[in-house]
């Protein structure tokens, strides 16, 4: 008997089957070997070589060698088509993922998650989405990220990882499959030798990976001279360094201290025999960031069992519960305001040491002492404006299933996503901040019931055989949080929401999203000959979010699957030794997204005036009660081959297209609405995949892997509605994002310099200047590039000789612009290298034209870096000339080296180990290359929006390095 893991949809179980099947792959990623039996959606068992879609799996221990905290990170240059996008707050930020390009202008756009069966919610930074519908992405004071769902997970219970790209391979989840699935399936008990207990652990070590490029010629000043008594300006215009006795200090590297990474994973598991197995596991992790007094814990249990019982073993059981408890201290604020203090490190003078302020500035309630008499010290900040949450979560599920006989079975599963978070922040009194309290607490479950009937049997007629499955599942999910603010506190530092001296200054929000889908659906495959194989699914929702008439919709897949080297071979005998494995595929399938909670029938909001009179305040959106769920139907056609036995390729083809979009137009203010939402849009996502997996050498003692990945994107924007050509994803200040009528996904417009347009005019395209020499800025916003990407890549090498093993990872996306609002800082305060191009601050003058009514003439006026970069900086908005900060977001870097020792077994041959292991793991190792002057591409200011192309002075992404020691017993 061999055991065998069989990945499904909404649940996981651990069958036991004869030794004619294949277990999943062993290498650390590829997609699964040809003829692999694999179990997807739902529970819908099929050979690899029957699915007409791409497939691709990546190995649980990929992901535990990665040591990432966020396991989101750990698939980045892994899977063809997925992108992760990370925020840039400390260990506990956010990821979200991307798979095939955006395929909505206001929903998620993420795909579902489902863990051992269980959907879990991957709702992205904290607060869910209140009154106005959207997410609080202040410029100046966004919400604090606590992180995504997928970060609660230990990587060590991670068996595997399947990504369902295509909408045939996520038909049968409908609406919540629209953007893909990802299935992540947990250890189960096996048999080893000794004990079967693991213990490993790990310290790690974190640094500054990118530092914005930054001149170190000048020091703090204006106009080239220091600054007179009295006058506390902190920009970098003042004089050379070159030439004094000033030194030049790494503020950066000054402030922000090395960070630790210490985690413990123990775990036990045992084939319990008759058919019972048994996996525990306990995880406990600790980051110190290298933010100074920021830190992040995570503890995980999880148990878990199987077990084939009653007569003939036709029983089948599997019960699980994860337990999740993760912690968050002091992170790290975003934004220009007040909350972030990491501009008063980045922009602070480099003749000024900062660690001269850091002395008495560590305690509570201790008067802020700065450069600037209105400034806040980022030590005072980081001791006296305080946070702290804590999450507790459970994933539970349970799956019975009974054999009736050879080709009959039904099963029935449940499970449950359920987390509290608990979180409050808290500001001293000592500065010019307010003294503030605030607090909150949010719950949320899913529970999901599923039902099913399965039957499959070969040869029904003659060579024709056939599988059907019926399902029926009601799903329900509520989300409940009460947020209170109070300033202005009446005692000072007693932080409580009735400490208020002004009652306008208590804010209180209560958020209720309540939904419920109930769903009938069907997954049926014919198959001749065991090479030629047609697959089928149909799926109906009635939704508690949609009104009587549109509560239910209806989503179908087909798809096709042509062995053509078994056909040739069962046909007229014919093999090659060269084209060993040859599969033609095709796909179509109808899925969405569907509408949130509360987003169907206008509502009002009561309060009071001065006088107390009792007032209903309309939401600033008209909803309209016939509103229904997107639409994406997806085309997929592609390849799988291998040639030699040794050289597999697969190849993709796909074509999203999303209509019906949700969007909320904007509509006459008079009307006591801001925006109206509509069914409208539309939008393409198109592009190319390829995976390649080889072992260039493979000997006794040797392995050299190759597993590569490629991906293109080719993103436009169909349809908005009737004579709007744009609409709004996001904006900030004179930088807006939007999706645009043929245009990519995500079209970045504001400000730039004013030049000559007049095709004509021998000056076309000159800089038009004033009289004072200096840009000027456009009065309206114009295009300036979009987010998208137009390729991704993966390129990973393994090495395995002896014991030793060694593997590198490089990555890169091609394509796409972003904002850099951290560049315009820079520049602004004379800090950014291109303030003192070559080290100097020579006067110039700019090679543009002055107008004069119709005519133009030759600029002669000379100007200073200051005044030039003044203008540029602060031109028309906080942003300034918006044109000057935009960047091409195409990086390629070495993003994790792993090195391992396995001890041979002479070694502690007398003693209770089993196995040891010594490993080194290194992430964001070296940036390859990047035109984004020390600005990571990756960081983002607002994670959960879909107008990812902006960076807000958001904190430096981090290098790590850990050391691991793994036991077997």
């Amino acid at each position: 008997m061999k055991k065998t893991i069989f990945k499904i949809g909404l649940l996981q179980s651990t069958l036991f089957c004869m030794s004619g099947l294949y277990a999943q792959n062993s290498d650390s990623l590829k997609t699964s070997k040809i003829d692999e039996v694999v179990v997807t959606a739902y529970g819908v068992k099929k050979e690899k070589k029957a699915l007409g879609y791409s497939f691709q799996d990546v190995k649980g221990q990929t992901l535990v060698d990665a040591k990432e905290n966020n396991v989101t990170n750990a698939l980045v240059g892994k899977v063809a088509g997925l992108q992760v996008i990370k925020g840039g707050f400390g260990p506990g930020s956010s990821s979200r993922i991307n798979l095939r390009g955006f395929n909505s202008f206001g929903g998620d756009n993420q795909p579902l998650i489902v863990v051992d069966g269980v959907p879990l919610s991957n709702g992205l930074g904290s607060k869910v989405k209140q009154n106005g519908k959207d997410f609080n992405n202040d410029f100046w004071n966004p919400d604090l990220d606590m992180g995504n769902g997928l970060s609660d997970l230990n990587p060590d219970d991670i068996e595997s990882v399947s990504v369902l790209k295509g909408g045939a391979a996520s038909a049968l989840y409908g609406a919540r499959g629209g953007n893909g699935v990802i299935l992540i399936t947990t250890k189960t008990g096996k048999k080893k030798g000794g004990i079967g207990i693991n213990y490993s652990t790990s310290l790690g070590f974190e640094n500054i990976f990118m530092k914005p490029d930054l001149q170190h010629s000048f020091a703090q000043g204006s106009n080239g001279l220091s600054n007179p008594t009295g006058v506390d300006n902190t920009s970098s215009w003042g004089p050379a360094f070159e030439g004094s006795d000033m030194t030049v200090h790494d503020n950066l590297k000054n402030f922000f201290r090395t960070g630790t990474n210490t985690q413990h994973t123990l775990s036990f598991q045992e084939n319990l025999g008759e058919g019972a197995s048994l996996y525990t596991s306990a995880n406990y992790l600790s980051s110190n960031s290298q933010i100074p007094n920021s830190k992040y814990e995570r503890f995980n249990f999880m148990g878990k069992m199987n077990a084939n019982f009653g007569a003939n073993k036709k029983w089948t059981t599997e019960v699980k519960a994860q337990y999740m408890s993760v912690k968050g201290k002091n992170r790290p604020s975003g934004g220009q305001g007040d909350g972030n203090y990491y501009p008063q490190i980045l922009l602070m003078p480099q003749n000024i040491d900062v660690r001269d302020y850091r002395e008495g500035q560590m305690q509570n309630e201790v008067t802020s002492r700065w450069i600037t008499s209105n400034g806040i010290n980022p030590y005072w900040s980081a001791y006296n404006s305080l946070n702290e949450d804590k999450k507790d979560r459970f994933l539970l599920n349970g799956y019975l299933k009974y054999q009736f006989n050879s080709w009959l079975n039904a099963d029935v599963r449940l499970g449950t996503d359920f987390y509290s978070l608990n979180s409050d922040a808290r500001v001293w009194t000592g500065s010019s901040r307010k003294n503030s309290y605030s607090t909150s607490q949010e719950k949320f479950y899913e529970n999901n019931y599923i039902a099913s009937l399965n039957a499959k049997k070969d040869n029904i007629v003659g060579k024709w055989g056939g599988s059907l499955s019926v399902y029926g599942q009601m799903m329900e999910s509520r989300t409940k949080a009460l947020y209170f603010t109070t300033q202005n506190l009446i005692l000072a530092n007693v932080f409580s929401t009735t400490n208020t001296s002004d009652l306008a200054s208590l804010t209180t929000t209560e958020v209720d999203q309540w939904k419920k889908i109930n769903s009938v659906f069907a997954a049926g495959e014919i198959n001749y000959d065991g090479y030629w194989f047609i697959n089928a699914t149909t799926r109906n929702d009635w939704s508690s979010t949609l009104n009587n008439t549109n509560r239910s919709y209806f989503y179908s897949s087909i798809s096709t699957s042509l062995v053509l080297t078994d056909m040739l071979k069962k046909l007229n005998g014919t093999s090659s030794k060269v084209l060993t494995f040859a599969k033609l595929r095709a796909a179509y399938s109808a899925t969405g997204n569907s509408l949130g909670p509360q987003q169907l029938y206008n509502t009002y909001f009561a309060s009071t005036d001065p006088t107390g009179h009792i007032t209903l305040t309309r939401n600033k959106i008209l909803f309209d009660s016939n509103l229904h769920a997107e639409k994406l139907k997806t085309f997929e056609v592609g390849a799988d081959l291998k040639f030699f036995d040794r050289v597999s390729l697969d190849i993709s083809y796909y074509n999203n297209n999303a209509t019906d979009q949700l969007i909320a137009i904007p509509i006459n203010p008079l009307s006591g609405y801001e925006r109206k939402m509509i069914n409208s849009g539309g939008l393409h996502n198109r592009g190319f995949e390829f995976v390649l997996n080889t072992d260039i050498f493979k000997k006794e003692n040797f392995t050299w892997n190759v597993n590569a990945n490629f991906s293109t994107l080719q993103s436009n924007i169909d349809k908005i509605d009737g004579n709007i050509t744009k609409y709004a994803l996001g904006g900030y200040d004179t930088v807006g994002i939007f999706a645009e009528v043929g245009r990519p996904y995500g079209a970045i417009y504001g400000t730039k310099f004013l030049r000559v347009e007049d095709p004509n005019s021998p000056y076309f395209g000159k800089l038009i200047v004033g009289t004072n020499g200096l840009p000027i800025a456009t009065s309206d916003s114009q295009y300036l590039g979009d987010q998208s990407q137009r390729a991704l890549f993966g390129f990973t090498n393994s090495f395995n000789y002896r014991n030793f093993g060694l593997s590198f990872l490089i990555d890169g996306r091609i394509g796409g612009k972003f904002f850099s609002s951290t560049q315009n800082a820079l520049q602004n305060a004379g800090l950014a290298a291109d303030t003192a191009p070559g080290g100097r601050r020579d006067n110039f003058v700019l090679d543009a034209v002055v107008q004069s009514g119709n005519s133009y003439t030759a600029n002669t006026t000379q100007i200073t870096q200051q005044d030039y970069w003044t203008a540029v900086t602060t031109s028309g908005g906080n942003l300034g000339i918006n044109e000057q900060n935009i960047y091409d977001a195409t990086n390629i870097r070495l993003r994790n080296i792993q090195l391992s020792y396995s001890l041979p077994k002479s070694v502690f041959q007398k003693v209770a180990l089993q196995s040891a292991k010594i490993a080194f793991t290194a992430n964001n190792v070296w940036m390859i290359y990047s035109k984004s002057k020390g600005i990571d591409p990756e960081s983002v200011f607002a994670i959960n929006s879909n107008a990812v192309g902006f960076e807000n002075l958001a904190f430096p992404t981090s290098r790590s390095y850990l050391f691991t020691i793994t036991l077997g017993f």
